[in-house]
């Protein structure tokens, strides 16, 4: 493999929060019964015609401003034509040769080295339809097209080929992830398909500068997955011609569970989609005030804020990495500070920790975590103020995680209130010294190892529920 190199470009589409379609006034709300969210316009019946809804244009541009992209002064819809099942017009509208935003650059960082990416362009299309594929040993397959989502407004986001692993791809499909979370012009929710990734990839012998052929991966909705199918294929490619066989220029789907990709059909010859410009839409012309309002209207996006929170707040580069890679989880932590608890710190440590070990366990996005910003607070302040323990807080999250409970009901439910009187952790003391004195002279020899056994004996004595702090100052007190 070193004697190769690998060279992958990304497609992404990402599914645009409006409430209406991109040429109808149907809804784009995710789920409801299929064709349910339909109209004559989005499943193409004769004699309709399209409306272009303007806030696509201008969500559009805020993306490509956003990834530095140059935004077109004119700009036009056309026909690309094909069939489909799930596309009842035979043709999908999409953008050809003049797309709204070309040109653009995204930084990614990996291994501490910081690598530009190029981004070829920004081009606004509707969606397609969603097929059912049905079928058993007793009934002959077939499928069933739900057209909910046929019209739904996407932008897709092409880079040149500038990945060199499937490392790299990961990292750039979850920057790109952010920013475009930040933008607030999408949910990108990968689980329910409104943020979709196809990879381009090829491989070339180490020092060439001719392109091998490459395989297109269609629809990885995680990113997991995209790295997983990429590692795979670069290794496929390798094998075949290692043993001299040749690559076939074709479409490939990832099969999570196998964990290989598989031909889906060839692309040996370009398909002609037959472009010609929609003659029911009109050409935009975009004002290049609009756009530099657009611009600078933007929210901070995740390198701003990554640097706000180191310098503000004092957390590692890290830390602040972590917590600004998602806009949700970014929010949550600014509304913990917001609401009184400053030590940003134990903040994070708690949300980097805890929370987003719980988030992927359960595979859950910090937007559907049933604690509250305020619920956390006032956990911490619990742990500020003795009435529980670092360890009994940890069980007082998992609870509140599960069920969304206050932590005071849990504790009083639990009796989880940390012992912090004195002459109740001194007897207890007492006696775990008068049951371990060997212990005790091992201690008093210069061993301190021993004091961490003394401890151990105390908390199990209490539960656990023996002020920490409070048992090591006394322990070391009456032992002198």
């Amino acid at each position: 493999m070193s004697h190769y190199e690998t060279v992958i470009g990304l497609e992404i589409h990402v599914e645009l929060k409006t409430n209406s379609k991109i040429f109808c006034s149907s809804s784009t709300e995710f789920g409801g019964e299929p064709n349910t969210h339909v109209c004559p316009v989005c499943l193409g019946l004769p004699g309709v015609l399209p409306v272009f809804n303007k806030k696509v244009l201008e969500y559009a541009i805020r993306v490509g401003v956003a990834i530095n992209c140059k935004i077109a002064e004119f700009s036009k819809f056309d026909r690309k034509n094909y069939y489909y099942p799930d596309l009842p017009k035979n043709y999908q509208i999409s953008q050809f040769d003049l797309p709204i935003a070309e040109h653009g650059y995204l930084d990614i960082e990996l291994d501490n080295k910081v690598k530009r990416i190029g981004i070829t362009r920004v081009h606004m299309e509707e969606d397609a339809g969603k097929l059912v594929h049905q079928g058993n040993i007793t009934i002959s397959n077939y499928s069933l097209v739900d057209y909910n989502r046929t019209g739904v407004p996407l932008v897709e986001i092409v880079s040149e080929p500038d990945l060199r692993s499937p490392e790299e791809a990961r990292a750039y499909l979850e920057k790109m992830k952010a920013i475009i979370q930040y933008t607030g012009v999408s949910d990108c929710k990968m689980e329910e398909g409104s943020l979709r990734c196809d990879a381009n990839i090829s491989v070339r012998p180490k020092g060439s500068l001719v392109l091998g052929t490459k395989a297109e991966i269609k629809n990885m909705n995680s990113f997991k997955a995209l790295q997983r199918a990429l590692e795979y294929e670069v290794q496929r490619q390798i094998e075949t011609l290692e043993d001299g066989g040749k690559i076939v220029q074709e479409t490939r789907t990832w099969d999570d569970g196998k964990g290989i990709t598989l031909s889906m059909r060839s692309k040996e010859q370009a398909h002609d989609y037959r472009y010609f410009p929609d003659p029911d839409l009109v050409p935009m012309i975009i004002d290049p005030k609009w756009v530099d309002e657009i611009r600078a209207a933007l929210p901070e996006l995740p390198d701003q804020r990554k640097s706000r929170y180191e310098k503000d707040y004092g957390l590692s580069e890290y830390d602040a990495e972590v917590v600004t890679s998602s806009k949700y989880l970014a929010d949550y932590f600014e509304d913990c500070l917001t609401l009184g608890y400053s030590n940003a710190k134990i903040v994070s440590n708690w949300l980097t920790g805890e929370l987003l070990r719980l988030l992927n366990s359960k595979g859950l996005e910090i937007n559907q975590c049933l604690i509250k910003p305020g619920q956390l607070v006032e956990m911490l302040n619990m742990i500020d103020k003795g009435i529980i323990s670092g360890k009994m807080a940890k069980m007082v999250f998992e609870e509140m995680f599960e069920s969304g409970s206050d932590p005071e009901v849990i504790v009083k439910e639990k009796g989880l209130i940390q012992i912090s009187d004195e002459g109740s952790i001194s007897a207890v003391v007492d006696q775990v010294l008068e049951d371990n004195p060997k212990v005790v002279e091992d201690f008093r020899s210069g061993k301190d190892n021993a004091l961490g056994f003394l401890v151990g004996q105390i908390m199990r004595a209490t539960k656990g529920k023996a002020n920490p702090a409070m048992v090591n100052k006394m322990l070391r007190d009456k032992l002198g």
